[in-house]
């Protein structure tokens, strides 16, 4: 907060080096201090072809790597044409063009494809892979698009989707990038990129060095107040080439030296904030042992919380695996205590995310949970949040809150607990009054 007041107190615009030097350097190098913390592959530093950018949100993230994308691929198509049939023939390829996500992808990506005026579709995830992208998957849908005279030119890929903090078979699609050049591989990581700091997540951006391009949100889960949306991209003139507009008015001696870097190409606005500020406050108050003890101690939370919601198996049901400090629920029916937790359920009886022959107790399922979840926001103590997947209704449960105890964990358990209780019984008291009903019919 301290940075962010000292930022609002300059009020420069700092759209270019020359605006305020100190601004543009500052930005370079506590972004570069993060690709370091995070174990990112050399590609994505300043000192190469790479570099960092603060964007305003993970979402402006993507729409801004997603129009590079679009340029580069257009670019690269129409090579041989030159003047008006240059720009024809850009036009009409770029009808061709289709942007991909999975079914778990944030929904900025499809958002994105709005704005980017491109196709969008998102590929099917399974249960059985734990909702994450796989190789098969993203080339069954590269194929298909080639074949419906499509050109696929952009992905995004999830470190820690929003439904279920899963992540994406990174390795699998590297090995497809190497048959797909032009494919722009985006990684968003809005909230679990966090984690990559601590050493023993750091094998997951392995695979990244093959990619264009990866974000992360400080805002989210390394303590730095909101906008702070980290984006890195292997090859900075992707950026350059495709939002770089020349004005007469931002012509001086050192951007034309192409010695400094002025950040308003690398964004959608002109004008940007001293962002970097409040980040540098953040890394030079905790350090990186300070910020590795944080998320661990988030991780640590979650899966005490995970261990709490498989103790009352008899009112609960994980949906799937905890993934960076995030549990994933249903509440189970009243006549519904004997049914397995779904991620101990065999692969095989797994069919489109449900357990086969469950329709109907699904739909009870749903219902109660639905019902669980509204009372427990409604009463205030606590505030969860939920998702659908494969049309299951589920609750999430996550606190990154650095004032976050076991106290507040077991509070949450235990009024959880207490609304299934509830609730449960008021529906088994429905079922009564039905039956007596019938009966006395």
């Amino acid at each position: 907060m301290l940075g962010e007041l000292y930022s609002a107190a300059l009020t420069a615009p700092a759209f270019n080096w020359l605006c305020s030097p100190a601004i543009t350097e500052l930005e370079t190098a506590v972004l570069d201090w993060l690709a370091h913390m995070m174990n990112l592959p050399a590609c994505f530093l300043s000192d190469g072809q790479g570099g960092g950018v603060i964007q305003g949100t993970a979402s402006e993230a993507i729409v801004t790597v997603m129009i590079a994308a679009r340029e580069r691929a257009v670019n690269a198509a129409y090579q041989g044409f030159e003047g008006e049939e240059r720009e024809e023939q850009m036009a009409k390829a770029r009808g061709r063009l289709i942007a991909l996500g999975t079914e778990e992808s944030h929904s900025s990506t499809f958002k994105a494809a709005k704005i980017a005026g491109v196709r969008y579709r998102a590929i099917p995830v399974r249960m059985e892979d734990d909702l994450a992208l796989t190789g098969a998957g993203l080339q069954a849908v590269l194929d298909e698009c080639r074949q419906k005279g499509l050109e696929p030119f952009y992905l995004t890929t999830t470190l820690g989707t929003t439904g279920t903090c899963a992540t994406d078979r990174f390795d699998e699609v590297k090995e497809i990038k190497k048959h797909y050049p032009l494919l722009w591989i985006h990684v968003d990581a809005a909230y679990a990129g966090a984690a990559l700091i601590c050493e023993e997540y750091q094998h997951l951006s392995a695979s990244f060095d093959e990619f264009d391009s990866f974000d992360m949100n400080m805002h989210k889960w390394l303590l730095v107040n909101f906008d702070a949306s980290c984006l890195f991209v292997k090859r900075r003139l992707d950026l350059t080439s495709a939002l770089s507009i020349t004005s007469p008015i931002f012509h001086n001696q050192f951007s034309s030296s192409g010695l400094v870097t002025d950040y308003r190409d690398w964004q959608i606005p002109l004008g940007r904030r001293f962002r970097s500020l409040k980040v540098w406050f953040v890394l030079r108050t905790y350090g990186v042992a300070g910020l590795r003890s944080h998320v661990r101690k988030g991780i640590k939370l979650g899966e005490t919380f995970h261990s709490l919601v498989r103790s009352r198996q008899d009112l609960f049901r994980v949906l799937t695996p905890p993934a960076f400090a995030l549990t994933v629920l249903t509440v189970k029916s009243t006549n519904d205590r004997d049914r397995p937790q779904m991620d101990e359920v065999p692969m095989l009886e797994m069919s489109g995310g449900l357990i086969k022959g469950e329709g109907k107790e699904q739909d009870q399922e749903n219902e109660i949970t639905r019902e669980v979840f509204e009372k427990i926001n409604a009463g205030g103590q606590v505030y969860l949040t939920s998702t659908i997947l494969k049309g299951v209704y589920a609750i999430r449960v996550v606190s990154a809150n650095e004032l976050a105890d076991e106290e507040h964990i077991q509070t949450a358990f235990e009024v959880l607990v207490a609304t299934t209780e509830i609730v449960q019984e008021e529906r088994r008291a429905q079922t009564r009054q039905v039956v007596n009903d019938v009966g006395r019919g």
